[in-house]
């Protein structure tokens, strides 16, 4: 019994790795008390920083605080870990990998803050939204949270001693033979960034492209742009199909234009068209529902003679763009047309035809 527990002894003193297990257990101790407390400093921290913040008049800085939260509660495990190590005796492998260890931890610390600060700045870069559109300043903070992650992952690689240029060279090779094979995820990506950089529409706007689809815009993505169509269902078009394609965007009229062309009887007499022409440009000119001649091109005139009627064209433009308005506009126009031209006991024509029939000699 007595050379068992000598053994129990001698391993314990002797450890693992030249580490004996007193340092072991007290390094573990070390770095659990740092994890257990790190709610505790996390708190700490934020409410007083919180309260530094309360005193500016800007928003931002609490806008920072909150982002920082997660980054804050992950310094006490970086000094548990870095406390720890440094208490244990180390042999010279184990310092360095320890070392390493210490310094990918603090690098991480250092990226997630930067990472994190990206987006209560963003604000800054909304500022440009009307130069470069809303969607193109997202993906920018997109590729730029993007660029943060890769330069503090290729950091954390070199400590490690792991190059980074080889293997950057590595995916050159693979992005070309990728490319090859990938040309319409790249085609669409470029229409992406071009409709972005054109402002050819935008979310929420109305849009038709021949053949393809008509509809709103619900988000404009790398490969492709969701558009609801006016049965509710989505539709993911890929990107190229903008580019190749004229894109109506209705969202961008001025206002909508009524163009209509009414057939009277050949039956009406010079006063009755007259008047029924002058009263129709009164009512358009002399209501608020429509465009100012001024502004628009306004039209009520006698345009021709067809086979069956007496064509009064009537052009003008509803001063609103909402579709259900224009709607209201046109119905309130069409009543009072109705209107004119029964009280000048006028007719509106219709299409017809004379049948002449011969009689052949007997």
């Amino acid at each position: 019994m007595d050379n068992f527990l000598d053994i129990v002894i001698s391993i314990w003193n002797e450890g693992v790795f030249g580490i004996n297990f007193n340092n072991i257990v007290i390094g573990i101790l070390i770095l659990l008390v740092f994890i257990l407390f790190r709610s505790l400093f996390s708190k700490i921290v934020v409410n007083r920083l919180k309260a530094l913040a309360s005193r500016s008049k800007t928003k931002i800085d609490d806008e920072v605080l909150d982002a920082f939260s997660d980054p804050i509660r992950f310094i006490p495990i970086v000094l548990g870990v870095y406390i720890s190590t440094a208490y244990l005796d180390l042999n010279q492998s184990l310092e360095i990998f320890a070392a390493n260890l210490n310094k990918s931890l603090i690098t991480i610390q250092i990226f997630w803050f930067i990472y994190k600060l990206i987006d209560p700045l963003s604000f800054f870069m909304h500022k440009y939204e009307e130069l470069l559109t809303s969607d193109l300043v997202d993906w920018g903070i997109k590729l730029l949270k993007f660029f943060i992650f890769f330069i503090g992952a290729a950091a954390v690689l070199e400590t490690w001693g792991i190059k980074v240029g080889p293997i950057l060279a590595g995916l050159g090779l693979l992005s070309v033979a990728i490319a090859l094979g990938a040309q319409d995820l790249f085609k669409n990506l470029i229409s992406g960034i071009l409709i972005l950089l054109e402002k050819r529409f935008k979310n929420g706007d109305w849009i038709h492209v021949d053949n393809i689809v008509e509809g709103t815009v619900e988000r404009i993505g790398f490969r492709s742009t969701l558009v609801r169509r006016f049965d509710s269902s989505p539709i993911m078009v890929p990107n190229f199909n903008f580019a190749e394609n004229a894109v109506t965007n209705f969202s961008n009229m001025r206002n909508r234009r009524i163009y209509w062309t009414i057939g009277l009887e050949y039956r009406t007499t010079h006063d009755q068209l007259k008047n029924i022409r002058d009263k129709i440009e009164s009512y358009i000119t002399s209501n608020n529902d429509f465009v100012k001649a001024s502004e628009e091109s306004t039209f009520v005139r006698i345009e021709k003679f067809s086979d069956s009627s007496i064509d009064l064209l009537v052009y003008c433009f509803a001063a609103t763009k909402n579709w259900g308005e224009w709607l209201k506009i046109k119905e309130n126009l069409a009543y009072e047309i109705k209107q004119i031209v029964e009280n000048e006991k006028a007719g509106f024509a219709f299409p017809s035809a004379s049948i002449y029939h011969e009689n052949s000699p007997s």
